[in-house]
């Protein structure tokens, strides 16, 4: 995810292709004075912006989201090269950044107030509008989908943006900026390239409103510190160390395909990856046999790509090397093979203890720490002990035990029985180092605005 904001000298920035190590491109960060230029610009752009009406903004995001769809493999192709999200994900992110700013477009012209009962002879409102210039700083391992959630709410309620995507994937985040000012006016939406630095910039600027982040922990940390100097809202959604429960009683090998699905999937690089598991001593034995034939299968039957970058595998392996030395028994993968790129395989580890870092810090890799406990009453316990609280997941027949675990587990969004998955539009605060705000559905929109009260009365009265 994006990295701790530092202020450095402008330079290039060379992305390269994580599976050949191929040159993909080269880009040119901001300098200091591209970024005041970029917030001036949008201060002005917001004035037009504002006051145009709230149907006409939802029909420039809707002609956004088809040409999107449009160039959906265009888009995934260059996902792909940057970051090796495989190229199937890759288009599905593209198509649900599309969808996103649909449901935007619906329902921003709903978003409303409301009116107040007071005298019979005054009219009193709660009336929302734009807050104005709103900075995005997005991640790189799901840049269309999230970008898209993050533009789509703050287009939708009348803000203007400028949005730095992550230095990982700049292509993507150019490319995704070109379909939409297509369909909006001068200044209302600008992209700059960049690491840290024009991160802390923009975090840092008098004229910035809000300042939405999707990235690590350290990076919104340093985000929050740098809008409590200026006063802009701040969104969050920080990193996470999920859990998964397993409970005795559940078919040991679905709960393995499903611990497979959660620490493997993109290479483990998701937001709500599964990074710790508590299994019950009971089905313990059975679903770490069956969790290491998971971990066999990818890449040759179950695809997997690599790690974003160099940088990231060594962050996995080293975390892996620390549960090992620490008496952890490695049960498949967690050799780097030979090679140009950046893959690393599909890892698991048993005899996990809580002081191991692979347990207490976020991985962001294929790797699928167990640790093997007691009861049900254990799992809870440890798996709430956590500075994190974005997700975590509970297997279990139980109805009392799925009961207990989403009433007691301090986190954003709690599944049970499905480590993926969800109805539409929901939307959940992050807890702790995960974060703060909502950062999608419709509540965003809130999120977004600024409510004034309005009370008319008769002149003279």
């Amino acid at each position: 995810m994006t990295e701790l904001l530092t202020r450095e000298a402008p330079g290039a920035i060379e992305v390269h292709d994580p599976a050949s190590g191929e040159l993909v491109g080269r880009v040119t960060t901001a300098t200091e004075e591209d970024v005041t230029r970029a917030v001036a610009a949008a201060r002005t752009g917001f004035a037009e912006w504002a006051r145009t009406p709230a149907g006409e903004r939802a029909a420039s995001l809707k002609a956004a989201a088809a040409e999107l769809r449009e160039r959906a493999d265009e888009l995934a192709a260059m996902n792909n090269r940057e970051t090796g999200k495989l190229l199937d994900e890759a288009r599905e992110g593209v198509l649900a950044g599309a969808g996103t700013l649909d449901q935007y477009a619906e329902l921003g012209p709903a978003h409303r107030g409301r009116s107040l009962q007071g005298g019979w002879d005054a009219t009193d409102l709660m009336v929302p509008g734009p807050r104005g210039v709103v900075v995005a700083l997005t991640p790189w391992n799901d840049p269309v989908a999230v970008a898209c959630g993050l533009l789509g709410a703050a287009l939708a309620t009348g803000n203007v943006v400028v949005h730095k995507p992550s230095e990982r994937c700049p292509h993507v985040g150019r490319l995704l900026t070109e379909v939409l000012t297509r369909h909006l006016p001068p200044d209302v939406l600008a992209c700059l390239d960049g690491d840290g630095a024009v991160g802390a910039w923009l975090a840092s600027s008098e004229d910035v409103d809000v300042i939405a982040h999707v990235g690590s922990t350290a990076t919104g940390r340093s985000v929050a510190m740098a809008a409590a100097r200026t006063g802009a809202k701040v969104l969050l959604e920080n990193g996470g160390n999920d859990a998964l429960i397993v409970d005795e009683g559940v078919d040991p090998r679905w709960a393995a395909s499903q611990a497979a699905l959660g620490s493997f999937a993109n290479a483990g690089q998701i937001c709500v990856s599964v990074e710790r598991i508590y299994v019950h001593r009971a089905v313990a034995r059975e679903f770490l046999e069956a969790l290491v034939e998971e971990a066999g299968k990818r890449p040759d039957e179950v695809p997997m790509g690599p790690l974003v970058d160099q940088r990231q595998r060594d962050h996995v392996h080293e975390q892996v090397r620390d549960a090992l030395e620490q008496g952890a028994e490695l049960l498949a993968g967690g050799v780097p093979p030979d090679g140009p790129g950046a893959r690393y395989p599909a890892t698991v580890l048993s005899g996990c203890t809580p002081s191991m870092r692979v347990l207490r810090e976020e991985t962001f890799g294929p790797v699928a720490p167990v640790r093997v406990v007691d009861s049900f009453e254990q799992a809870l316990s440890e798996a709430a002990d956590d500075s994190y609280g974005l997700t975590a997941t509970v297997l279990t027949e139980s109805m009392s035990h799925a009961q207990r675990a989403w009433r007691e587990l301090p986190v954003g969004t709690v599944k049970v029985n499905n480590v993926f998955g969800g109805a539409p539009a929901g939307a959940a605060h992050p807890r702790k180092a995960s974060g703060e705000g909502f950062g999608y559905g419709p509540e965003l929109l809130d999120e977004m605005t600024v409510t004034k009260v309005v009370h008319i009365g008769q002149p003279g009265g």
